[in-house]
């Protein structure tokens, strides 16, 4: 009684386990198909079978399967792939030692002439051992990830089978064609490893256990075939690479080049306007009587950076600041360099530091330029609105004072 009921344990705790999710972390997200080479794994287990012979039809044997003399030990290996994180396949082999169960002659032979057994009185109701192996090949559900989404944390995959396959007796040199479903719970232990709990019928021909009987005609049911009933506990051993690369959100990635092409298309106009409103405005003018007498400075004048940067945008901008820096190196004139940004933007004391770090960084270029330190005064405005559009305030000035 003991061996049935921790046979059908191992189907219980599947069902009962499938209500609960294990992965600590819910990670989820749709997987790239992954090659040939991929996601191989290798199974061994044991198994305890119980076996239920297709001649016990009438005897009166006891229909109860955990009858102690049904059942059996046997070994188990298999191979397989995950094609996906929902679908495999495996080709599985086991057996070594099986059952015959039936009414047996006092020379241990079945006594069944024209397909009937006949009752005499040495025969006896029992059971006799063979050797045997058995081959499926099975497809394989992860039902985990089906339904819940592929996760590479996940530590409880749910997984029902079902397959055909053939058998072999060894003993009797019969074989025989069957089917097979059952449910394997695998439990994750690290990225290579995982405990297997699994469960299953086998259906055998009636051949199966070495003898072919038809005991009546109204056979059905249980009775018409050889039946395997087992549980078994093993190790899965993932070989090769493990797991699926996520798809790339293609719409993320196509909302993100087009915020970057606005953003470009945004800088484009604004330089464009910046341009045309410089066009407009009419510096004051010095016309100097020295070697830079041909030179005309505009004063004050603009370098403008892109929005909460302290970089310079367009180092074409410090041309004109050049030609400034030269005429008060020949003037011995002092600069004021005036640091703003835009009130549009950013906080008041963000603005405040953006604006005295954009007049250093012109100070610098002056410094580079040949101008003496002492003859540079900054100043810092912080975030303004002076200039339209008011992008143009994102600027630091130079202009000659007294």
């Amino acid at each position: 009684m003991k061996k049935y009921l921790i046979a059908l344990a191992f189907a219980t705790v599947s069902v009962a386990g499938y209500a609960q999710d294990s992965d600590a972390n819910n990670l989820k997200y749709s997987v790239a198909t992954n090659s040939f080479w991929d996601n191989w794994f290798i199974q061994l287990g044991g198994q305890y079978d119980v076996f239920y012979s297709g001649q016990e039809h009438g005897l009166n044997m006891g229909q109860s399967l955990a009858k102690g003399f049904r059942g059996n030990f046997e070994a188990s290996a298999a191979i397989g792939k995950w094609f996906t994180p929902g679908l495999g396949l495996r080709i599985k082999a086991s057996g070594v030692w099986g059952r015959t169960v039936g009414t047996f002659h006092d020379n241990n032979n079945y006594y069944i002439p024209n397909g009937k057994f006949t009752y005499t009185r040495d025969m006896v109701s029992g059971s006799k051992g063979f050797k045997f192996w058995t081959g499926q090949g099975q497809v394989m559900f992860n039902l985990s990830n089906m339904f819940l989404g592929y996760n590479p944390n996940r530590v409880w995959n749910f997984i029902p089978f079902a397959g055909a396959g053939i058998a072999r007796n060894c003993t009797t040199n019969r074989y025989a064609m069957g089917l097979g479903v059952g449910i394997l719970n695998q439990f994750n232990i690290s990225k290579r490893v995982a405990i297997n709990v699994e469960a299953g019928w086998n259906r055998w021909e009636a051949d199966f256990d070495g003898v072919y009987t038809s005991v009546d005609e109204g056979n059905r049911g249980w009775d018409s075939h050889d039946n395997v009933l087992y549980a078994e506990v093993g190790l899965t051993i993932n070989v090769g690479k493990v797991g699926w690369n996520a798809i790339p959100d293609v719409d993320a990635i196509r909302a993100g080049y087009e915020s970057r092409i606005n953003d470009l298309n945004n800088i484009i106009r604004d330089r464009d306007a910046e341009i045309d409103s410089l066009k407009k405005i009419k510096p004051e003018t010095i016309r100097v009587e020295n070697k830079a007498a041909d030179r005309f400075v505009a004063t004050p004048i603009s370098v403008f950076f892109n929005i909460d940067k302290t970089e310079i945008a367009e180092l074409k901008d410090l041309v004109n600041v050049r030609a400034l820096a030269d005429y008060a190196k020949d003037t011995d004139s002092n600069l004021l360099v005036t640091g703003y940004a835009d009130s549009a933007t950013g906080t008041p004391k963000r603005n405040q530091w953006l604006s005295e770090k954009r007049a250093e960084r012109v100070a610098n270029e002056l410094v580079k330029m040949g101008i003496k330190e002492n003859k540079i005064r900054k100043e810092a405005k912080g975030g303004v609105k002076i200039l339209s559009p008011i992008s143009y305030d994102r600027r630091a000035t130079v202009q000659v004072v007294k």
